[in-house]
């Protein structure tokens, strides 16, 4: 269980990719700083996300949910962080009332001190955007002193969508882009670990560049301006609740 000493943040992901590709470079990062980083993989991406999977001899749904699996644990292992399955079918997710709850307490236990899951739509893929309402749910919920009387409630921790695979399509508008330079190596290398979607690997590390670009430019550390402070591989997040500040500078 998280302590007052140790501070938690909670990655919620509807496949084993998704945390990789999307959230990788946080997750390593704040694991580095010595957060307590769980996430939780609400399937095994099994039916729709693991096409290399189905195209070797013999596959089935079983083999290919151990094969995700096990990449999975890796995956977290590398970046620094717990990693909880929750087994849940997808295309369709199919989320229940008991997985509801399930993700209520593991939102009580990490006691996050802020939460990264998918955008809010996604016509390409259904499963991203439940997992998003899934996930804000169980916090709304979590936050409930009548849910489980007696039990820790949470605070209010802020959620950052990450960034889906077409974010023109999917109304994704990023308020915030992530420094991951020093955990880059980190990330890339959790990538590998992922053959059955081995096609993805240079797709995210071209966006990594193209939003370590942006946030350089946007913070006056771009590379390409020649400053010792250059910015090279980023991750985008869009923020669901205000910023409260004492200042704006």
């Amino acid at each position: 269980m998280s302590t007052q000493s140790q501070k938690g943040a909670l990655v919620v992901s509807a496949h084993p990719g998704d945390f990789v590709w999307r959230a990788g470079g946080a997750i390593a990062l704040h694991a580095k700083r010595g957060y307590r980083v769980k996430i939780v993989c609400l399937s095994y991406g099994a039916r729709g996300e693991s096409q290399g999977a189905w195209k070797q001899p013999g596959a089935t749904l079983e083999a290919v949910k151990r094969q995700r699996h096990d990449e999975a644990v890796r995956a977290a292992a590398i970046l620094g962080a717990e990693i909880e399955f929750f087994d849940a079918e997808d295309y369709p997710l199919a989320l229940s009332r008991a997985l509801l709850d399930r993700l209520v307490d593991v939102y009580r236990d990490v006691q996050p001190a802020f939460v990264l899951t998918h955008a809010a739509a996604d016509p390409y893929n259904h499963d991203h955007p439940d997992a998003a309402r899934f996930a804000q749910q169980a916090r709304i919920i979590a936050q409930a002193a009548g849910h489980d009387p007696g039990a820790p409630t949470l605070g209010a921790p802020p959620v950052f969508l990450f960034e889906p695979h077409q974010p023109e399509q999917c109304d994704f508008k990023p308020n915030v882009i992530l420094n991951i330079d020093e955990v880059w190596d980190i990330k890339r290398q959790a990538f590998e670990t992922l053959p059955a979607q081995k096609h993805l690997w240079d797709y995210y590390t071209r966006v990594a560049l193209q939003r370590g670009a942006q946030g350089g430019r946007n913070a006056g550390r771009s590379a390409t301006y020649g400053t010792a402070q250059g910015m090279t591989h980023g991750e985008a997040y869009q923020r669901v609740f205000p910023m409260v500040l004492e200042e704006l500078a």
